[in-house]
């Protein structure tokens, strides 16, 4: 009896503590969500105004962040749903489904930067550095605050997530520098010049994360875990163990 209890006990804590962590993970997502969209909003007013590539480009990149973190919300929330007999394994990867969407929203918004930022190498237009400055410090608040919301997820859609909050601070704290630049020098190609590296910039990150979901969606072993080594621990333990072969390790959403 004390052994069930003590059993019972442990189930109840890993279970209160999945969903803690799906709650946690769900709201922080939800306010990324509407902080992104707002903001997206906001830019491209100032975009126009100030006639920045990088801030009209970031408005757009915003944009397309706002959609595909409302995708993820759905997903997650839909990650959380209990195994049934049509998903045994549960709905986990609905949430990878989501920094799926995220990395090809990324992906598309950077080229599309790319595309709008090079033709102004060579025609370089002027710029409004004092409203740009302005815009600057407001996208590191407002996205400072959203990457350090979703700074502590797990689950690789929430790191997916992260990683737009984390990309646009890292950008605005060089549009503000750049938007300095152009005020103090004078020149307005500093502006195409940081939409660029900021494109190239996600597009590495990119990279990165399609690779991580592409190792969990083949069932790839997860980063820090050996095998070998969990066998020969259980083999030591447990003197009925004599032997481990075929063993199978795998996450279901990172």
């Amino acid at each position: 009896k004390e052994k069930e209890k003590q059993e019972k006990t442990v189930e109840n804590i890993e279970e209160h503590t999945h969903e803690h962590n799906h709650d946690h993970a769900h709201e922080n997502i939800k306010v990324a969500f509407f902080l992104n969209l707002i903001f997206a909003v906001i830019e491209t007013i100032g975009g126009f105004l100030t006639n920045s590539v990088s801030i009209f480009s970031d408005a757009v990149h915003d944009l397309g962040d706002s959609i595909s973190i409302g995708i993820s919300y759905l997903f997650e929330k839909k990650s959380k749903k209990i195994p049934n007999s049509e998903y045994t394994y549960g709905y986990l990867r609905y949430s990878l489904l989501g920094a799926f969407v995220t990395s090809v929203v990324l992906l598309v918004g950077s080229v599309a930067v790319l595309f709008n930022a090079i033709p102004r190498l060579w025609n370089p237009q002027e710029i409004n550095h004092d409203a740009m400055i302005i815009f600057a410090i407001f996208g590191l608040l407002i996205n400072g605050y959203a990457a350090y919301k979703t700074s502590k997820g797990q689950k690789t859609n929430e790191k997916a997530i992260n990683l737009h909050m984390l990309e646009d601070v890292f950008g605005w704290v060089i549009v503000l520098i750049g938007s300095i630049c152009i005020k103090v020098f004078n020149q307005p190609i500093i502006d195409p010049i940081l939409s660029i590296f900021l494109s190239l910039y996600v597009l590495f990150h990119v990279y990165k994360y399609f690779k991580d979901i592409l190792d969990i969606i083949m069932e790839k072993t997860p980063k820090g875990i050996k095998v070998e080594k969990i066998e020969e621990e259980i083999t030591k333990k447990y003197d009925t163990v004599k032997d481990m072969h075929h063993t199978h390790i795998w996450t279901l959403d990172g």
